[in-house]
């Protein structure tokens, strides 16, 4: 079966970090030679570690595998613990195996999220901004604010105790500095404005 050149160059990018990985040695090599089957586990397990926190459907279009390919190497790579799910509401969410604290993919899981990443950013940025600034900042209704500042809480992201603010601020920086390329533009340019702050291992 023929992989098209986009879709292959896509799965070598991904496949080289996954390459690096140890966890490969996990899932592995099965000999298929370019294209097949080890080179997609590869390619999963190194988008998983470059995107922690991605849901299925993601990975799936990001990868630009069918459903059916999908399901099975990620059932796979979860049977021999070199990736984990975690559900987060309608979602399947994936993490390299080991790899993150119960808080940090519940973060993990929430900065995936547009709104919730850009409150986290703006109060980052902004320690003393109101459900206001941030409805105006990220152009939402205060509904909406207020409906991912009462997930944001529940998940131990945010405290509304006085005001909005957010919890384990080192180690929210440290996810949106190392993970920057992963999110958006907005998550970027907080990175580069917070890099300098933090010392960690990438």
């Amino acid at each position: 079966m023929g992989i098209d050149e986009d879709k292959r160059s896509t799965l070598r990018r991904f496949a080289a970090v996954g390459a690096a990985s140890p966890l490969t040695r996990l899932a592995g090599g099965d000999g298929d030679g370019e294209g097949g089957d080890s080179d997609v586990r590869d390619a999963i397990t190194g988008y998983v570690t470059a995107t922690p926190g991605a849901h299925f459907s993601k990975l799936r279009d990001d990868l630009q595998l069918g459903t059916g390919e999908t399901q099975h190497h990620l059932r796979r790579l979860l049977d021999e613990s070199a990736v984990e799910s975690e559900r987060d509401g309608d979602y399947k969410r994936f993490y390299p195996a080991e790899r993150f604290s119960p808080f940090e993919k519940r973060a993990l899981g929430y900065l995936r999220r547009e709104t919730p990443r850009g409150m986290v950013v703006e109060l980052l940025r902004n320690p003393d901004a109101t459900a206001g600034d941030l409805a105006e900042s990220l152009d939402v209704s205060p509904a909406t604010v207020s409906k991912y500042a009462a997930q944001l809480e529940e998940a131990g992201v945010l405290s509304r105790a006085d005001g909005y603010a957010v919890e384990r601020p080192e180690t929210l920086i440290t996810l949106l500095v190392r993970y920057a390329d992963s999110f958006d533009a907005n998550a970027a340019e907080f990175a580069g404005e917070a890099a300098d702050l933090l010392s960690y291992e990438p």
